[in-house]
């Protein structure tokens, strides 16, 4: 089992809401003093740096500071890492990281595809975490920040390609992890998916967990009893006939949230083998265009996905921050090969 059956990416789960009531009797106590007292695994350290980056609310009032003292019956919500579903212990390795920007506090890092993000079963190792670690190595542990997602506040796929933000303080990851978990990082990906898109741009929505028959997949289920609210939009950029390439910005950030939500829609990503992608799915019947897509499928041996852009408020300096990048090679290869198809067909169809 890998990293990617255990469902664990391209998504921003990494941290979870706590809601805290004080109770009626409690006494006016500092917020962090009561916050230690009562979270016993979380230093106080951890605590005012989360308070410092807006990551603990009382009433839903965000300037909070750490003197503040708490009262009988109000509710304080702090958003917090969530604990490793597995653990091991971490080894640095010099992995090579094509780092986009780099500061005191964070970098932008542009993830190649098959590199898997984060240790786990069967890639306890050579993962882009043991790079970061060896990166980091001069660096103190962030405190609250478990050794094996090491400044990570979101994920993408091990087969997709492009830009993720790595925190280098506590401070900054946790001013980071508020904005992906409310929603205000502008994130925006390039897919090549199956069919002609019929309309130039929309929204997908939907609950999207865990397939209940299917373990390893995702998908959409109409009630909400089922996985989180998802919203995904799309643009068309390119039709290339029998595939259409998009550009998909999330509001959200669920586990496979753009190849489930494609998927859905009934376009699913170019070669995305878990979701029925990596069968020709549009086209000829001609044996000539099945051994081209073939060799397209070969070029690309991965679902066509890539995280092309990243924009957020800077969690220290508050700097408007935004990175671009271009399409990796094997992404850049298939799709000019389809561009020179799609004018030959146009002479003679294949």
């Amino acid at each position: 089992m890998n990293e990617e059956e255990i469902g664990t990416e391209e998504s921003d789960d990494l941290y979870e809401l706590q809601t805290i009531t004080i109770d009626p009797k409690q006494t006016p106590i500092r917020i962090d003093k009561f916050l230690q007292d009562r979270m016993k695994k979380v230093s106080r350290n951890r605590i005012q740096s989360a308070i410092k980056g807006g990551a603990i609310r009382v009433d839903g009032k965000e300037m909070v500071k750490p003197n503040f003292k708490i009262k009988p019956g109000q509710e304080i919500e702090l958003l917090m890492p969530k604990p490793p579903a597995h653990s091991k212990g971490l080894v640095p390795q010099d992995i090579p990281l094509d780092i986009r920007y780099e500061d005191d506090y964070l970098l932008i890092v542009h993830k190649p595809p098959g590199l898997v993000v984060h240790p786990g079963f069967g890639n306890w190792d050579g993962t882009l975490v043991n790079a970061l670690a060896y990166h980091f190595r001069d660096l103190p542990i962030l405190d609250g920040n478990t050794n094996d997602r090491l400044g990570l506040v979101h994920r993408i796929d091990k087969d997709t390609s492009g830009l993720m933000v790595v925190a280098k303080t506590d401070e900054a990851l946790t001013g980071l992890a508020k904005q992906f978990f409310y929603h205000t990082i502008e994130r925006k990906y390039v897919a090549l998916v199956w069919g002609d898109v019929e309309e130039d741009e929309g929204s997908i929505t939907g609950h999207i967990g865990r397939h209940l028959r299917f373990r390893q997949m995702y998908t959409v289920f109409p009630e909400e009893e089922h996985g989180k609210w998802a919203v995904t939009h799309y643009k068309v950029l390119e039709r290339l006939y029998y595939l259409t390439l998009v550009e998909c910005q999330l509001e959200t950030g669920r586990t496979h949230q753009i190849r489930v939500h494609m998927k859905y829609k009934g376009h699913p990503l170019f070669n995305d083998e878990r979701y029925g992608g990596h069968r020709i799915m549009k086209g000829t019947v001609y044996s000539k265009y099945k051994r081209f897509v073939e060799n397209c499928f070969d070029m690309m041996p991965r679902q066509a996905l890539h995280a092309k852009s990243l924009g957020f408020t800077h969690p220290i300096t508050g700097e408007a921050m935004y990175f671009e990048s271009d399409l990796p090679e094997d992404f850049a290869t298939v799709l000019a090969t389809w561009r020179r198809y799609v004018e030959t067909r146009k002479d003679s169809p294949l």
